[in-house]
């Protein structure tokens, strides 16, 4: 039996598509829960080195198989694998996975270059199989209606878009301050949503040029520099002479929690996306004509674990190749721009 026709007998070898969990902290954990109550997938297993969050999860899953590793993951009988590691770990484990006809789902970012990312893609189109990633900002109520409005041309030609993402706090675990470990700091954590954002919503198109500048503790560091920042700044200027410039942050004096937002500027109008009142989690969408605005999207929207959820029902209809994980490819390119890569 071939790959492709193996992705279209999982439905009917076994069930649902039988799904491994590869660390179950916080977000882990979230994925699971949302993957579960699309009742696409069965929870069979979890894999974490903290018994306390496998306990969580099992709360979740009181079925599922434990193990510690992805090694324990791999010896199961699984059709896919969902990845919360660190991220030094994510190209490894996901590339290992495909390569065993396991699907992935990975969190962002799939690799800590374009090296890596291209080599989990080729990968995930060799094996032919599902692979997924994290970027979740993507299905937001308010960034759909957005990227409606773009794509389909009802804002004109957009020539400048703008985006932020400050956070007050900044990671609270030690490798994401190991550049050997992360890849990098806020640009990697936080700019990476950016940058998927603003290419996503316009369609991809080419990058001419990009111009990355970080800082660490108020002071430019190299881009090539063992540290990693804490806040950055870039220009990315598409092939059409469209201008996208981003800035983020880790603990940023900004008087909130956080900062979040997306405004694009055409010549037929604007549109912009913003968190409201500070808050990680609530959004507003507006569009904007002239000196008006109109709503596009407000509170409450669950769009966390909408990501998750839709690569658990794909995987559920096929676990074969989808050429859309192809677009993390210029994503991570304009990421080693700003890097200096």
């Amino acid at each position: 039996m071939t790959l492709t026709s193996m992705s279209a007998s999982l439905a009917s070898s076994h069930g649902r598509p039988r799904v491994g969990f590869l660390g179950v902290g916080w977000i882990g954990r979230h994925r699971l829960e949302a993957m579960a109550a699309t009742g696409a997938i069965d929870v069979a297993a979890i894999a974490d080195p903290s018994s306390a969050m496998v306990e969580e999860a099992l709360a979740v899953a009181p079925g599922a198989q434990v193990g510690q590793s992805l090694d324990d993951l791999l010896a199961m009988d699984l059709d896919g694998v969902v990845i919360a590691t660190p991220s030094a770990l994510h190209a490894e484990q996901s590339i290992a996975a495909l390569e065993q006809g396991l699907a992935v789902f990975c969190q962002k970012p799939l690799g800590r270059t374009h090296q890596e990312v291209a080599a989990v893609i080729e990968a995930a189109r060799a094996a032919d199989r599902l692979l997924g990633v994290d970027l979740s900002y993507r299905q937001t109520a308010g960034m759909e209606k957005i990227r409606s409005l773009v794509q389909g041309g009802e804002l004109g030609s957009i020539f400048a878009v703008d985006l932020v993402f400050h956070n007050a706090y900044g990671p609270d675990k030690d490798w994401f301050y190991d550049k050997a470990r992360s890849g990098g700091g806020c640009v990697m954590d936080l700019g990476v949503h950016l940058v998927d954002l603003a290419l996503w919503t316009l369609g991809f198109p080419a990058v001419s040029q990009v111009d990355g500048r970080l800082f660490r503790q108020g002071e430019r560091i190299a881009s090539d520099a063992d540290e990693v920042e804490d806040f950055a700044l870039a220009t990315i200027e598409l092939g059409n002479g469209a201008v996208v410039r981003l800035a983020c942050s880790w603990r940023l004096q900004a008087g909130c929690d956080a900062v979040i937002g997306a405004s694009f500027h055409g010549t037929g109008g604007g549109a912009e996306f913003r968190n409201v009142n500070g808050s990680f989690y609530d959004f507003v969408a507006e569009r904007f004509r002239g000196t008006a605005r109109e709503p596009l999207a407000a509170p409450p929207d669950e769009w966390g674990g909408r990501a998750a959820s839709a690569w658990a029902e794909r995987l559920a209809q096929s676990a074969a190749f989808d050429p859309a994980c192809e677009t993390l490819e210029p994503v991570a390119s304009v990421l080693d721009a700003i890097y200096g890569r």
